[in-house]
């Protein structure tokens, strides 16, 4: 990352320009972190499903498949949380 240049010299117009140049950056950076999300969410799924596939087929000895899916989603809690339940 650049660092700003020394405000005090730019125009009301180099601001502007600045700010715009960065909100499309900053758009272009969150448009990537979405897709990337969304990838790694069809990922997850994938994973569950054929652990799901596995274990009906008695192929794979799963305790808890909804356990897996909230640590795959990084909805688990800890066994802390759970102990105290």
């Amino acid at each position: 990352m650049e660092p700003l240049p020394d405000l005090s010299t730019l125009t009301d117009d180099d601001l502007r320009v600045t700010i715009r140049e960065l909100e499309k950056e900053e758009d272009e950076i969150s448009f990537r972190r979405r897709v990337l999300h969304g990838r790694i969410d069809i990922l997850r799924a994938e994973l569950v499903a054929r652990l799901r596939e596995q274990v009906s087929a008695g192929e794979a000895k799963l305790a808890d498949v909804e356990r897996l899916s909230e640590i795959l989603t990084g909805k688990a809690t800890s066994a802390a949380d759970r102990d105290d339940t």
